[in-house]
């Protein structure tokens, strides 16, 4: 019998992780995270749960990683510390890897291995053979899986239109060769099903790319994700045979563009590159700079340019901005919050929404269309996406003649299970999202993030008291501090009749026994009341009752 257990990246975008199991041997393909969700306050990121191969650490064998985006290896630091397992991956996604490890702590215990497209391994029973695909990060890969009970093809991300950059286009005679050999189920990226048609070409963004930068009167400062390789190499296509020069700036861009020059997946010639301490030196027509901070986040390199607290560039008019990325759903309020303060500054900045200086790096639906087509498989399983993403990338996979009774509409924690009987879902594995906060992993849950809403939307009132012990008669206080909940300078009377209600509260206690734990038990409820009664609020309400 043949198992396939996603434990996340089927039912959300990001948190990608899956098992497949055979003959007592498990291997793990991707371990993602995903950012946090805006009620979850406080929280770093998310992990998947990974209890269930963790209670399988005899049988766990390798983890293999398709690309190098943290929704496939940000939760990979957490797994290792669990069980130390060998981690295969391309070069380019080891270099990232490798940084996070080291991060961790973990770097020098840890069996790092090198895969190329082309190569096989063998991971006893399973043999994986890898299959270049083109994503927005380079060094991406796609599998055919040889299992006990038949060929199985996993696309990773990808997309299959064109590129103007040689060496990155997905192997589609590769997946064809997999079509040809018989598939038994195909695993295929449904991110962007929804959108018709193909992919545009990368040949659209190098030439609006193109357009602004000979055309900008000042700095060009380009804005992207760190791992999109393939965009710095068009931009620096563009300039080499021009006056500019090129900087980089933010921590991950420098390490993703160190990474790719060593290892030739990025050629930049040394006279075109300089460091960022060095931008005051040239006029600034001659300059473009590369930096993060896309999607808005607040102590990103662009960010700190947009409030003017960037140290070697201070955004001015003259200036061009282009924010060359998708814009994240959530993200929309911080990026536009950006893009304001550097209009304010002079620049002119040109993003998605009016320029097309981005494309995707996940297949759309024509394309989608055709890794069913060419591997022709038995069984069709959908994965990476929202619940609607797997619906219709599942209806689709039914239009293009797969048999709906073979289409498994799965998602995390469902078994789906393959043997002599063929294809179906057979059971379901506890499955939840592990939440990260700081060094600590799955101590934060609904309750601490109820308190954190709460404490966020009503405030907090601490009402702090010491009791004679023998006689609960109050020898200090009522004091009452409120944070986020009232203004005391302005409304002192509502926390000076709250002091009434709390010695209300004492004289009833006063003549029981544990006349301090009885305060304590019966002074939040009766606060809560009073402030719902007289400004409709619920603060939480923190006692602080000694007894001396």
């Amino acid at each position: 019998m043949l198992k396939i257990i996603p434990l996340g990246g089927l039912g959300e975008i990001g948190l990608n992780m899956m098992a497949i199991e055979s003959r007592n041997s498990i291997v793990v393909i991707d371990a993602g995270l995903m950012f946090p969700e805006d009620y979850m306050l406080g929280v770093d990121y998310v992990i998947p749960d990974m209890g269930y191969i963790l209670r399988s650490k005899p049988g766990l064998r390798a983890v293999i990683l398709t690309h190098a985006h943290e929704d496939h290896i940000g939760a990979l630091p957490f797994f290792l510390k669990e069980v130390n397992l060998p981690v295969y991956a391309t070069a380019f996604t080891l270099g990232m890897v490798a940084h996070r490890l080291e991060e961790h702590g973990l770097l020098a215990s840890a069996s790092l291995n090198v895969i190329r497209p082309g190569q096989k391994l063998n991971v006893d029973p399973f043999t994986f053979e890898f299959i270049k695909v083109h994503h927005s990060v380079v060094d991406g890969v796609g599998m055919a899986i040889d299992t006990p009970e038949g060929l199985i093809v996993h696309t990773g991300d990808f997309k299959i239109s064109d590129s103007t950059i040689e060496g990155v286009a997905t192997d589609v005679d590769a997946f064809a060769r997999a079509g040809d050999r018989g598939v038994l189920a195909l695993l295929s990226d449904s991110t962007n099903v929804e959108r018709e048609g193909r992919t545009p070409s990368d040949a659209t963004v190098r030439k609006s790319l193109q357009t602004i930068i000979e055309n900008s009167p000042g700095r060009v400062i380009i804005a992207l994700f760190a791992s999109n390789i393939s965009r710095i190499q068009q931009v620096v296509n563009i300039i080499k045979n021009s006056s500019r020069k090129i900087a980089f700036n933010g921590r991950s861009i420098e390490l993703s563009t160190r990474i790719a020059k060593q290892l030739n997946l990025l050629q930049i010639p040394k006279d075109i590159e300089i460091p960022i301490d060095e931008v005051d030196r040239y006029p600034e027509e001659q300059l473009v700079i590369m930096t993060t901070g896309s999607q808005g986040e607040p102590m990103s390199a662009l960010a700190r340019m947009s409030t003017g607290t960037h140290r070697q560039v201070r955004v001015k008019p003259g200036d061009t901005v282009v924010l060359s990325s998708k814009f994240i759903p959530g993200n929309e309020k911080a990026i536009a919050k950006i893009i304001n303060n550097l209009f304010r500054k002079g620049a002119n900045v040109i993003y998605e929404k009016i320029s097309d200086i981005h494309v995707s790096g996940h297949a759309f639906r024509d394309e989608l269309k055709m890794m069913i087509d060419i591997t022709r498989p038995r069984y069709f399983i959908p994965i990476h996406g929202e619940y609607r993403h797997l619906y219709h990338h599942a209806q689709l996979a039914a239009e293009s003649g797969i048999a709906r009774e073979r289409v498994l509409l799965a998602e995390d924690g469902d078994v789906v299970i393959f043997n002599e009987q063929g294809g179906r879902i057979s059971e379901r594995i506890a499955t939840s999202r592990v939440l990260v906060d700081g060094k600590g992993v799955g101590d934060v849950g609904r309750l601490v993030l109820k308190e954190r809403r709460l404490l966020s939307e009503e405030g907090m009132v601490a009402v702090t008291m010491a009791i004679d012990e023998d006689t609960g008669f109050v020898v200090y206080g009522p004091e009452i501090v409120s944070r986020g909940f009232v203004f005391e300078y302005e409304t002192g009377h509502i926390i000076e009749d709250a002091k009434c209600v709390v010695l209300e509260i004492v004289d009833e206690a006063v003549d029981l026994p544990h006349t301090a734990e009885i305060i304590r038990q019966r002074l939040p409820g009766a606060l809560r009341e009073y402030f719902s009664f007289t400004i409709k609020r619920r603060p939480v309400i923190l006692p602080f009752i000694l007894e001396i």
